[in-house]
């Protein structure tokens, strides 16, 4: 069962996602040569303790492995959980994909940006517009009486159009009271299928798209997914409240509680 958060669930996914957007926004521009992804880290780490959340990826167990940082940042052929390093330097041409999932007052936020460091390649321009275009129709996909797979179906169907692949190993998913709760939201699939959308829902909806082929490797540190092809991949992700009125995009930045401040 897709878990439907009631009036109270509602308003602290509202002050966490605004949180955990606002983390986000500040890192963006940071993002330029000669910056390491721990510089990226350590900012992202100040940001989340001045507005007094806490990072749901720091401690994030995977088997015996804890995920090592409070951020996950990926860099060109790393799809996802990318872990921050002084020795990882950015340079032009580069996208770095910046992940941020908080925790705040028991709920959970979840957001993902990739950032150019420009100039880059039309066709990484290209990737990087297309996936956001990906994201923002698999969105308005999440209508109350659809079903999972129409948002699922959504994505692939505008990736592929345009020669690109959607990442089958990774998938997006419901959040709330934990980073993951029902359902798995793949970015491919058939329209009409899966379980029916009813209002209160709430989905970490991520189109993870490569430039080349679908498959994926891990790599020895146990946690970076990246592009078996080795291709330049993309990731943009939102959290999104499903209403009566129409899917709501809760991760916008700027709405922070005046108590986080």
């Amino acid at each position: 069962m897709i878990p439907v958060k009631d009036r109270e669930g509602i308003a602290r996914m509202r002050e966490v996602c605004a949180i955990a957007a606002t983390v986000l926004d500040s890192l963006k521009p940071l993002v330029r040569p000669g910056v390491t992804t721990m510089d990226l880290e350590e900012a992202g780490r100040a940001e989340i303790a001045r507005l007094g959340a806490r990072s749901a990826c720091y401690g994030y167990e995977h088997g015996e492995r804890h995920y090592p940082a409070h951020t996950c940042i990926s860099v060109n052929e790393e799809v996802v959980h990318g872990i921050p390093s002084f020795k990882r330097v950015l340079r032009e041409g580069d996208i770095v994909s910046l992940d941020v999932v908080l925790e705040y007052n028991g709920y959970v936020g979840d957001n993902a940006f990739t950032v150019p460091v420009t100039p880059v390649s039309p066709e990484v321009e290209k990737l990087l517009g297309v996936t956001r275009e990906a994201l923002a129709l698999g969105i308005r996909a999440a209508q109350v009486g659809n079903r999972i797979g129409d948002i699922s179906s959504t994505i692939q169907a505008h990736v592929e159009r345009h020669g690109f692949s959607v990442v089958r190993d990774m998938v997006g998913h419901g959040v709330g009271v934990a980073m993951h709760e029902p359902p798995e939201i793949p970015n491919f699939g058939r329209r009409g299928t899966g379980e029916k959308i009813r209002p209160g829902m709430t989905f970490a909806i991520e189109p993870m798209v490569n430039l080349g082929g679908y498959a994926t490797r891990t790599l020895p540190d146990g946690w970076t997914v990246v592009a078996a092809d080795g291709s330049p991949s993309a990731h943009f992700e939102h959290t999104v409240l499903t209403t009566e009125k129409g899917p709501e995009i809760l991760t916008i930045p700027g709405l922070v509680p005046a108590r986080s401040a």
